[in-house]
Parts: structure tokens; sequence; C-alpha cells
């Protein structure tokens, strides 16, 4: 019966634990949000993450077209009006090309990467404009060419725009249209042939947050972008076709059909530059990161993205917490019953909230130093705390020390864990069954009966 009381009081111990390691998850989620703050605070006064969708070529145009209506008599009658209309084209080809040059802007404790991309859109027209109908006279406008970018804060210096090689002015804003973004007015004499066919040309510098989407909006579109970073991530609707990612940074080539992209469909719905860049949204873990959401218009998305997610790592760590007390408490309960050492539930409260504490020092200490450091010195310093109280509780120096060492695997297996992302389910299951295994070797030989008895006359009050 005694047994029966003290596994149970172990349990309800285990349990109470949990309450300060969900205090300590909620500060990680905390801390988790501050750093959006940071990205949010560059954004505005930095620019946002970029989309670039374009160059599209507008044609406008007024004719004549037969009405019916009702006079004041009601009767129906017959109508020429003039309304005006127009055309959208998309390019024949398109290649975008260019460096995207990373650094950190750091608010607080906070980094946060940005990007100035040195960049151009080559485009090629080539469309025939539908023939006239005698019976329904039109009048063409003048055109235009839009190109809409996400956030044209982000646009560095003077964009150059040339059209069939001609230095064509830019203008604010997207014409006729909604979003952001600049257009230019083109000669009407491009159009009065009745066949629309030059090159455009389109350099810019261009900054940005963290995230960057081009919408291949041409029947053939080609994508080719460098950076010295080296942890890109690849997102949007296409992955690239080649690629090359090493420590000197990356390369890499996106090849689009239209065949094979519902953008030019979507963009005459409505959808643009701003609905196609990546934004920060919930990744695993629940910890927020700038990847590529959903979006109302295909895209080739790129995200500069950290090599180490501190939040994320410490997050997947704290999910270990319940692990580390329930093993701790269990090494515990086996001292106390095969050894005859008797614990005090406060002993086991303690040092469970050493374990617990364990997690908060990792989270406060590697928003200052590399992770791989902050988890070794909040190893070290839990470790040396607790080998030394359970020296004491087991009135060994040498339980104690066995005890942290003990310990110390578990750490040293969690960072691997960590570490081995791909790989942290086998490596878990594997580490519970190597644990479970020790466990059951090792009291292969206890008659759990007898031991209870033992308790139990070990604990019995003393008759007067």
């Amino acid at each position: 019966m005694r047994l029966g009381l003290k596994i149970a009081m172990v349990i309800v111990l285990v349990l109470a634990i949990l309450i300060p390691l969900a205090m300590i998850r909620g500060t990680i989620a905390e801390r988790s949000q501050y750093r959006q703050q940071a990205v949010d605070e560059v954004t505005r006064s930095y620019a946002g993450g970029q989309g670039i969708a374009g160059p599209v070529l507008v044609v406008p145009y007024r004719e004549q077209v037969q009405v019916e209506e009702r006079d004041a008599n009601g009767v129906l009658r017959k109508e020429l009006r003039e309304v005006d209309r127009e055309w959208v084209f998309f390019p024949k080809t398109l290649r975008v090309h260019g460096r995207v040059q990373p650094s950190i802007r750091k608010r607080g404790l906070h980094q946060v990467r940005v990007y100035e991309w040195q960049g151009s859109l080559d485009a090629g027209f080539d469309v025939r404009l539908p023939d006239a109908d005698p019976a329904r006279p039109r009048t063409l406008g003048t055109p235009w060419l839009n190109i809409g970018i996400a956030d044209v804060r982000g646009l560095v210096g003077a964009p150059t725009l040339r059209v069939g090689g001609i230095a064509t002015p830019i203008l604010q804003g997207q014409k006729g249209r909604g979003g952001g973004g600049v257009h230019a007015a083109l000669p009407a004499a491009l159009v009065a042939g009745g066949r629309i066919s030059f090159p455009v040309q389109f350099g810019f510098a261009l900054r940005g947050t963290e995230a960057l989407a081009i919408v291949p909006l041409a029947d053939a579109n080609r994508v080719v972008l460098d950076s010295p970073w080296p942890h890109p991530q690849f997102n949007g609707d296409f992955l690239p076709r080649t690629h090359r990612v090493d420590g000197t940074g990356f390369h890499a080539e996106w090849d689009v059909s239209s065949l094979a992209s519902n953008a030019q469909a979507q963009y005459r719905e409505g959808g643009d530059a701003a609905m196609g860049k990546p934004r920060p949204a919930p990744g695993r873990d629940g910890i927020v990161a700038a990847v590529a959401a959903p979006a109302g218009i295909d895209q080739v998305g790129l995200s500069l993205v950290e090599p180490v997610n501190l939040y994320s790592k410490v997050d997947r760590a704290s999910k270990y917490g319940l692990l580390f007390v329930l093993l701790t408490f269990v090494a515990f309960f086996m001292f106390e019953t095969i050894k005859q050492l008797p614990i005090h539930p406060i002993q086991y409260a303690l040092v469970g909230l050493a374990l617990a504490i364990f997690f908060l020092l990792l989270l406060s200490l590697s928003e200052h130093i590399a992770f791989g450091l902050a988890y070794l010195a909040a190893a070290l310093a839990c470790l040396g705390l607790i080998g030394y109280y359970v020296g004491h509780v087991l009135r060994s120096r040498v339980r104690g020390f066995g005890f942290a060492a003990m310990l110390g695997l578990l750490y040293a297996a969690l960072y691997g864990l960590l570490m081995s992302e791909d790989n942290a389910l086998v490596l878990g299951a594997g580490l519970l069954f190597v644990v479970l295994a020790a466990v059951m070797v090792a009291t292969r030989k206890v008659d759990w009966y007898q031991v209870g008895a033992r308790i139990g006359t070990a604990r019995a009050p003393t008759p007067p």
C-alpha cells in the first residue's frame, strides 16, 4: 500500500511540474512574438517582403456598340453608344535576373534580415490586335505598361525602362488597377499597325525584408537569382529547376511556362504582386517565420531564413521537459525503493523545478549568444546545481555525480535531436526505447511485493 501511495505521489508531482513548463513555453511564444514585432518595425521603416509582377501591356480602345433601351413610352429602341474597353497582353518571354545582397538590421535583441536586389526584367511582346469589325468602329487610345511592385518604398534610386530600345519615363502607380507599382505611357504608334512587337528592359534596385516573390506572367518565364546568403528557403508555387547552395551563397534558376501556371488568369481577376509575396505565417512548432503563405496569384518564392531559429529550437527542446522530469523522478524512485533512501516530496519538486528552469536559461542565453554555447552554459549550470543537491539528498557525492552524469547524457541526446531535425523522430524513439530497456534490465530481479512490504515496515509507526 505504501508503495502505491509513493507512486501516486510521484505522478502528482510530475503533473505539477507541467505548470512551470507550460509557463516557460508561453514565455517562448511571447519572445517569438517580440521577434515578429521587430520584423514589423523594420518593415515599416525599410520595406516589407517584396513581390514583382510584370511588365503587362494594356491597350485601351473605344468602340461603338449597339444597345437596346426603352424610351419614355416604354418602346424598345436600338441605339449606338461608345464604350471604353481595354486589352491586356502578357509578354511572350520574360527573363528576371539579378543579385540579392543581404544585410542585417537590429531592433533590440533581434536581428532582421533585409536585402537589396539589383535586378532587371527583360520581356518581349509579340501580339496582334483583334481584327476590327466594320460594323463596330473603334479608336485606339494611348497604351501603357504596368509593373506591379508589392512595396514601392523599396525602390532605390531611379529605375530605368527601355521600350523598343528607347528610354521611357516611369510614372507612379499602376494605371487602371489597384496595388502598388509603376507604369509608363507608350507611343500610340507602337500599336497603330495592329501588330505589337517590341522588347522591354526594366532595371532597378529593390529593397525588401526577408522574402521575395516573382509572378511568372509571360508565356515562357526564366528567373535567375544569385546571393551570398547561404541559407535560402525556396517556396512559392514553383521550386527551382536547378540550384546550388553552399557556404558562399546560392544560385537558383526557374523555368516556368504559362501552361504550368494560372498567373495570367489570376492577374486578370485582380491578382497582383502584393498578393504574391510571401507573408509571415505560423510555421512548425507555432513559431512565426517569414514563409510563403497561400496567395491569390502563382509565384516563384524565396526567403532568406535563419540558419538556426532559436525560438523554434527552444520550443522543441521544451517539449522534452516532461520526459526529463519523468526520467529523473523514476531514478529518484528507484534509489528510494531499492536502496532504502527516503526522499521527501519537496526534494522531488525542487529537482523538477531545476530541470524546468533549464529551458528558461536556454531561452534567455540564446538571445545573446550562439545557440550551442547557450545550451552548453544552461546545461552545465543545471547539472552542477542538481549534482550538488542530489549528492546531499542521496548521502553520497559519488551518487550525486553519477546522477548528474546521467542527466548529462540526456542533455547531450536532446541536443542531438535538436540538431538532427530530419531524424528527430527516429532518434527520439530510439532514446525512449534505450531508457525503458535500461530500467527494465536494472529492475529485472526486483521483487516489488517485497519492496513494498519493506517500505511499509520501515515507515510503520513504532508502537508505544
